[in-house]
């Protein structure tokens, strides 16, 4: 079976290079702390995190086989943050029937530099689906974002998901996308 690359770098035509790393928790800590401490944040349930609590739960993250966390730059500047992981290993996997080749997904965009910038949450996600579906026993991606979190739930609608039903998760109501590999042509 052929696995996905760990990271990738790539130019995109009008956008900039765009690179995907595994995070570092040590080195990752501060940007991330940032980012999740943010009311515009408020969603991936992090607020009240310290900067010890993020890197202890990104190392936790680290040392898994089935979750793992990347960072992305945009021209050597990190921009977004996305976990991956495997559904039957995830308290989400008991919310619905598993399939084999589901793969799950979860997208944080980093606060942008001076305001909004068009399509670039939609380039950065299309980025990140085609690093994730680069391994081909990935046949359908699971995102579970709050399904009070309007915005996500339309973003990954205009990418192609399809909405499920809404489950109950420990820590949120959840609402259940899915998006099969036929779909973005992979």
């Amino acid at each position: 079976m052929t696995t996905a690359p760990t990271s990738r770098t790539r130019r995109i035509d009008g956008f900039g290079e765009v690179s995907i790393r595994p995070v570092e928790p040590d080195r990752d800590a501060d940007v991330i702390h940032d980012w999740v401490t943010r009311e515009r944040s408020r969603f991936w349930g992090m607020r009240a995190a310290s900067r010890e609590r993020v890197r202890e739960v990104y190392a936790y993250v680290d040392s898994l086989a089935t979750h793992h966390a990347y960072l992305v730059h945009r021209d050597g500047r990190p921009v977004a943050l996305f976990q991956t992981y495997e559904p039957a290993a995830d308290p989400v996997g008991e919310c619905y029937d598993v399939r084999p080749g589901d793969f799950g997904i979860h997208l944080l965009i980093g606060p942008p530099d001076g305001g909004a910038e068009p399509g670039f949450t939609g380039v950065v996600l299309g980025a990140f689906l085609d690093f994730v579906l680069a391994d081909p026993s990935r046949l359908r991606l699971v995102a579970e974002p709050d399904a009070r979190n309007d915005r996500a739930v339309a973003r990954l609608v205009r990418a192609g998901f399809v909405p499920g039903p809404q489950i109950d998760l420990p820590d949120k109501r959840a609402q259940l996308l899915f998006l099969d590999r036929g779909a973005v042509g992979g």
